[in-house]
Order: structure tokens, then sequence, then C-alpha cells
């Protein structure tokens, strides 16, 4: 039944590819099950914001696993969700930020805004105009999102390791401390990955994984922790967004500043997965309103159950490079975030330790980075729109802020070089209201 359902034979796959596709995707982003409630928990300041920890942690594993399981239901694609890295820094901003202003209760605000958010891109899509968005993207800007996030991919992955540092005057360089354990570890783990995907073996970068965990333990780098273990819950988190507060005229840039980070992050983290999976036909994406309207639906209920905005993850590429194809491998991930709610020792002890899993970022980056043969680079009209997407995702660290430099370029150099018949309306749109986002709702928030 379940191979019918997701047509497996049909697209040359299997019930066990996609479970191992699904486990892959999980263990790349399942350190968002840990570094979500102690960032929500904590402000940028070191003050306790008033959510639980343990109640933000079962309302990231419940809202993962309903936003995942509906994506893979629903829209039939091998793209997991979750609580968005970026998105949960700017709420925790926003709870300052309302506490500040002298706001009751701010975090219930916050989750009050991200659910009028989440409310929004429901009639947006409703309305096609988030698919008219990303049917507005050119094929080089395809090509160039999900290449640009190959390398945001990597470059995370490389910072997990601890093989890039910070440093002053340069930002980032590589460390001094190649002989470490931590090097150690990412360096088995990518090489066992990169010699089985060579030869074209199912499962490389899990076993990647495997092998790097292998020596983690035999290093002292990680400890068995055990099997089954269920999060303490404090103070109820669930149910306690206070949408009419935020529903405040004067907090309004907070809604559309949470509107525009979960569209751009979406769009750009559909097309670029999309892309490396060959999901793309004729150029288009194929029930791109069922995907975007899952989303959106993630993004309301999180809020709901007491997270911050929930969106399509970039890791979701780790299980496509593992064999998934199918909405199969987003069911599989769901189920294992539930599951992670009854096995938290064995998670923390996976995602708690970032160079196990950074071999596989590393590797779905390098792949990803295919799709950059396939960009227009002759056409300068085309080439340099998207150069600014292809550096700005990785060096912005931001999905959404690189795809707006391509999105207010691509019209602009069109159109000033005569070629105003490549260039869609919506594009046009889209590009100034980009520059009025950052000139004004972005410049007034900081």
């Amino acid at each position: 039944m379940i191979a019918r359902y997701f047509r497996l034979a049909e697209r040359g796959t299997t019930v066990r590819v996609e479970a191992l596709a699904g486990l892959t995707t999980f263990l790349t982003m399942a350190y968002i099950i840990f570094v979500q409630p102690a960032v929500l928990s904590t402000d940028l300041a070191g003050h306790p914001t008033g959510l639980d920890l343990g109640a933000v942690l079962v309302a990231t594993c419940l809202g993962a696993a309903l936003a995942s399981i509906l994506m893979g239901v629903a829209a039939d694609f091998p793209i997991a969700l979750a609580p968005g890295m970026g998105e949960n820094f700017f709420f925790v901003s926003v709870v300052m930020a309302l506490a500040g202003l002298g706001v009751p209760d701010p975090w219930q605000t916050a989750l009050g805004m991200v659910f009028l958010s989440g409310i929004a891109f429901i009639l947006l899509t409703w309305l096609r105009v988030r698919e008219a968005v990303i049917d507005a993207i050119s094929p080089s800007m395809r090509n160039a999102i999900a290449a640009g996030i190959g390398l945001f991919i990597a470059s995370i992955g490389l910072q997990h390791a601890g093989l890039i540092v910070a440093k002053p005057g340069t930002l980032v360089g590589l460390t001094s401390r190649l002989a470490s354990a931590d090097i150690a570890v990412f360096g088995v783990g990518l090489v066992v990955a990169s010699v089985l995907m060579a030869r074209r073996v199912r499962g490389a970068l899990l076993w990647g994984m495997l092998s790097s965990a292998l020596l983690a333990l035999a290093l002292g780098k990680i400890r068995w922790l055990g099997l089954v273990g269920l999060p303490e819950v404090h103070a109820r988190a669930a149910f306690q967004a206070d949408v009419w507060r935020a529903l405040d005229p004067a907090l309004f840039p907070f809604v559309v500043v949470f509107l525009f980070m979960g569209l751009f992050d979406t769009v750009g983290t559909l097309i670029g997965v999309a892309e490396q999976a060959g999901l793309l036909e004729g150029g288009r994406l194929p029930r791109a309103s069922r995907a975007l309207l899952c989303d959106a639906t993630g993004i309301a209920a999180g809020a709901c159950l007491g997270t911050s905005t929930i969106t399509c993850y970039i890791e979701s590429a780790a299980g496509v490079a593992a064999g998934g194809r199918t909405g199969l491998t987003a069911v599989v991930t769901g189920l294992l975030f539930l599951a992670a709610l009854l096995f938290g020792p064995l998670v923390r002890m996976m995602a708690g330790y970032p160079p196990l899993t950074a071999p596989a970022l590393v590797i779905v980056g390098a792949m990803m980075m295919q799709s950059a043969r396939r960009v227009e680079w002759d056409d300068a009209s085309e080439a340099i729109p998207v150069f600014l997407t292809l550096a700005g995702i990785p060096l912005s660290a931001s999905i959404a802020d690189g795809l707006a430099l391509g999105f207010i370029a691509y019209p602009v150099v069109k159109l000033l070089s005569g070629r105003w018949r490549e260039v869609r309306p919506v594009a046009c749109l889209m590009s100034a209201l980009l520059v009025v986002y950052f000139l004004v709702v972005r410049y007034r928030l900081g």
C-alpha cells in the first residue's frame, strides 16, 4: 500500500531506500531538537525569556513531525520541516524588543505574531501568490539557488567540524588545531562517506556518520547516554500564543519580517532541494501549492504548540543524496522526530556533537554545486544576479537575504539592458517590495 501511494517503483526507489534517506535527513537536522530549546528559553543577554526549555523541546519535535508528515503525505516531497535557524534568533530578538516596550508576556505575543504570519502564508498560498513567486524565477536563478544553498550547507558543515573558525580581520579562517579529535572524527566520516558514495553504495552518508560515531565513542568525545528518556516540562507553552495583542498595528513590522523570512527561506529550500532531487518538471515545481500550504500550516501549528517559525530544511538535501525521492522520506523523518521524544538520550548523543553530522553536510554541499553548471554564465544579465545569489546565501549566512540580493538585481539588470520581455511582472513586484523591506522595515528594526 505504501509503495503504491508513493509510486516507489515508478520513481526507481524502495521502502528501504526511502527509510534510510529519512533517517539520514533526521540525523543531519536533529541538532534543532536541542538547539531550539536552548535558543528560545534564554534571550541574547542570557536572561530567561519565559519559555520553558522542556516545553520548547516537545513543541519542536511535535511541530517538526506534524509538518514533515504533512509534507510527505499531501505534497509527496522528500522535504522535512522544523523550526528554522535564523528565524528562532529573530524570535528571541522580538521577545527582547517587546519586553523593552513594556509588553506583558512578550513571548506569548511573539508566538501570536508567528501564528499571524502562518495565516498570512496560507492566504497567500490560496491566492497562488507564493507559487507565482516560484514561477517568476528564471532557470539560471533556480540553479544558483541550489548551488548557493550547497555552499551554505558546506560552510555550516565545516564550521560544525571545527575546521573553519572565526578569525579577526578575515572573519573566518582555517583552524590551527588540525590535530584535534574533532577534526579526526570529521575526517573519518568524510573519507568513509566519500569513498562509499564514489562506489555508489546506498546509505553512504549514514555509514559515514556511524563511522564517525564509533571513533567519537572511542576518543571519549561522546558517551553512551542510554536509550529511553522523556523531556521534563515545568511550564506549558502550547496554546499560549497571544494573537489579539499581536494584532496591534504598532507591532505590524515584526509580523512582516516573520512573513518575509519564512517566505524566502521556504521558496529557496523548495527549489534547491527539488533541483537536487530532479523533481522539477519543465523548469516548474509540481504540486507547489500543496508544498507551500503544508509549510504555511506548519508555521501556524508550530506557533500553537509553542515554537518559532517552522520551515523547509536545507538538510533535506542529505536525504535526497542518500536516495530519497518521494514523500515517504519526509514521513520517516517526521516519525523519527516523534520517536525522539521517547529516545532523547540516544538522539542527544548523535545530534549533540556537531562533527558527527558535519561530513554529510559538506558532501551534500558538493553535490548541490553541480547545479552551477546549468547557469547561463555567458549572459551577463543572468550571470551577475545569479552570482549575487550564489555568493550572498553563504556569505550572509541566510537563504532569505541571499535570495533577496539576486531577486532585487535580476529585473533591474534585465530592464536596464533592454530585455524587459524576459522579466515577469511578479519578478518586478518582488524586487520593489524587497527594496522597501530593506530600506524601511529592516532599517527600522536595526
